[in-house]
């Protein structure tokens, strides 16, 4: 099998995956990007518009709302998920008892559609027949109920916490797969030379996880970035698109008000967000390391 080491046979073998990845993703998104200069309703031909619907962005409120909703989103999302998950990884990898079970428990919400996730989610939170206000009211403490979704204050937290839910299993899997591969062999000479479990995580697990938790952070940005079947489930963006975040408000207005310009710009905006924001972190991170 050494003829698998020369560089030719490795091209020939990742050619087909590159063309696939580009027919389907690079190729629509500068299609989209394309789309986003226009005025084009799907029937006919589109109609070059210039920078016209970015110059709508900036006066479309319910725009703003869905980024505002997003931001929400990605801020309490991506802090639970990184603090969460990795301090899960570090329990369930200190062979505690019944740690196989509990890794296969925390692990199976990722395994289920998201759309199943936003049902199952939905008669936990829904105002009228959710099973938290129905638990406050059986208790007495129907001073303690809240619109936890289809409003536009707590929708986003709400949202937050089941993607939260949905993917902390996933990410607590990639962080035990990273501490596996840390040599038994160092943490054994920290812990001979008087290092607690504090200062071997902080000095040694972390900084040697460093590719790993780069990975979980880029995941969960572009998780974030791509939330829609939660949203679409919980509360169709309702009412009156309170609860919109950036990719269902593209959605809305691309497919069910027929706007396919002014849609994709929105897309396109998204895309760029969340280029920007896992760029920035890779490159901050990287010079980090290298200091």
């Amino acid at each position: 099998m050494h003829w698998l080491s020369k560089r030719r046979y490795k091209i020939a073998f990742l050619i087909p995956s590159l063309l696939v990845y580009t027919l389907f993703i690079v190729v629509p998104i500068f299609v989209g990007i394309g789309y986003s200069f226009t005025k084009y309703t799907g029937i006919g031909k589109a109609r070059f518009t210039g920078l016209s619907n970015y110059q709508r962005l900036f006066h479309d409120k319910l725009f703003w709302t869905s980024l505002r909703n997003t931001v929400l989103i990605f801020v309490v999302a991506s802090v639970l998920l990184l603090v969460l998950s990795f301090a899960l990884a570090l329990l369930l990898n200190s062979r505690l008892k019944f740690s196989d079970t509990s890794k296969a428990l925390i692990f199976s919400p990722a395994i289920i559609a998201p759309i199943i996730v936003g049902i199952i989610w939905v008669y936990i939170l829904d105002p009228k027949i959710g099973l938290i206000n129905s638990l406050l009211h059986v208790i007495g403490l129907d001073g303690l109920q809240q619109q936890w979704i289809g409003g536009a204050t707590l929708t986003p937290y709400s949202i937050a916490i089941i993607f939260f839910w949905q993917q902390l299993g996933y990410l607590t899997t990639i962080f035990i797969a990273g501490l596996k591969m840390i040599p038994e062999e160092i943490l054994e000479a920290a812990r001979v030379d008087g290092a607690n479990a504090w200062q071997r995580t902080l000095r040694i697990v972390i900084p040697m996880m460093r590719s790993t938790i780069s990975t979980v952070v880029v995941l969960i940005i572009t998780g974030i970035f791509k939330i829609f079947e939660i949203v679409q489930q919980t509360t169709g963006g309702g009412p009156n698109h309170l609860s919109e975040t950036l990719v269902t408000y593209a959605y809305s207005v691309t497919f069910q008000n027929g706007q396919y310009g002014y849609g994709m710009s929105i897309a396109t905006v998204t895309f760029v967000i969340s280029l920007i924001i896992t760029g920035a972190y890779l490159l901050l991170s990287r010079d980090r390391g290298e200091n």
